[in-house]
C-alpha cells in the first residue's frame, strides 16, 4: 500500500538550498562551502556515468540515514546550477515496524520542502528492526522500490552510496563470495526499464560525515541495516581504516582496480 503524504506540486520545484530564506542566514554560509565540495565531487561522478539526463524523474532512496538525508540537498544543489532540467522526489520504505515511526523523516521533508512519498508495506510488518539481518531487509526495501518506481513512473532511483560503501562492497565480495564485482555508480536494470544511479560514487565517507554535521543532520533510524555494527561489512570498514593508516590511497587503489584489470594475470578456469 502506497501512502502518499506530500506531492510534488505542492511544493515549489526549486526551493532554497536548505529551505526558506537560505540566502540571508548565517547557516547558509556555514553549509556552502561543504555542501559545494560534495556537490562538485558529485557532479563529475554525474558527468562521467551520464547519470541524469534532460527530463528524467528520479526517486531518491532515503533510508533516514545521514548518507541519503544528505543527497537530497547535493541533488537541490545540482538542480540549481546543471545546464538540465530534472525532478527528484525523496521516497521511504516505511516496513511498519514495532520501533519505528517516519513521523520525523516526514518532518524532516516538510521542513526542507523536499517532495516526497512514504510507501508502506508489510513484508515485514510487526517485526523488531534490530532483529532483521541486512540482507533480507535490502532486500525487501528494494523490491518495493522497484514497485513503486515503476508504478509512479520514476525511471531512475539515486542511492546514497559514496565511495567507501563502493570499496567496502569490492572487498565483501571477495572475502565472502570468492568473486569480483561492486555497486556500479550506474546500473541499468530490467532490460533498462529501471537505472540505478550513486551520485556520491566518488564522495569519501568523511566528506559525507561533515556535510551531515554541517546540515544538522542526525540519523533517524533505518540507516543501511539493522546490526550493521556488527556486520561484515563492519568488519571491512574497520580493517581499511587500519590500513589507511600506512597506504592513504588504499581506499581509492581498491576502487581504481575494477578499472584498472590486467586480463594476461586473471587465472582462467
Amino acid at each position: 500500500m502506497a501512502l502518499r503524504v506530500y506531492s510534488q506540486t505542492e511544493v515549489n520545484p526549486s526551493p532554497q538550498v536548505c529551505g526558506n530564506n537560505m540566502d540571508n542566514t548565517n547557516h547558509y554560509k556555514k553549509v556552502m562551502p561543504a555542501l559545494m565540495a560534495v556537490s562538485k565531487r558529485a557532479g563529475q561522478a554525474i558527468y562521467d556515468f551520464e547519470m541524469i539526463k534532460e527530463g528524467d524523474k528520479i526517486a531518491v532512496a532515503v533510508s533516514g540515514g545521514k548518507d541519503s538525508l544528505s543527497l537530497l540537498h547535493v541533488l537541490r544543489h545540482r538542480q540549481r546550477i546543471m545546464p538540465i532540467k530534472f525532478d527528484f522526489v525523496a521516497v521511504h520504505i516505511d516496513f511498519n515496524f514495532q520501533d519505528f515511526d517516519p513521523a520525523e523523516l516526514i518532518e524532516y521533508f516538510k521542513k526542507h520542502e523536499f517532495p516526497y512519498l512514504v510507501e508502506r508495506v508489510d513484508a515485514l510488518e510487526g517485526e523488531r528492526y534490530e532483529d532483521i539481518d541486512c540482507f533480507r531487509w535490502s532486500r525487501q526495501r528494494r523490491k518495493a522500490l522497484f514497485q513503486l518506481a515503476d508504478r509512479e513512473g520514476f525511471m531512475k532511483i539515486a542511492f546514497g552510496h559514496h565511495l567507501d560503501d563502493i570499496v567496502e562492497t569490492i572487498v565483501l565480495n571477495q572475502f565472502y563470495r570468492g568473486e569480483i564485482g561492486a555497486m556500479k555508480p550506474k546500473q541499468e536494470l530490467f532490460e533498462g526499464k529501471i537505472t540505478i544511479i550513486r551520485p556520491l560514487a566518488y564522495v569519501r565517507e568523511e566528506a559525507m560525515a561533515y556535510l551531515a554535521r554541517k546540515l544538522d543532520i542526525a540519523s533517524m533510524g533505518q540507516s543501511k541495516c539493522a546490526n550493521d555494527d556488527t556486520s561484515h561489512r563492519m568488519k571491512i570498514k574497520k580493517m581499511l581504516r587500519e590500513i589507511e593508516k600506512d597506504n592513504p590511497a588504499v581506499v581509492k587503489n581498491i576502487y581504481k582496480s575494477l578499472r584498472n584489470i590486467r586480463k594476461e594475470y586473471l587465472i582462467e578456469a
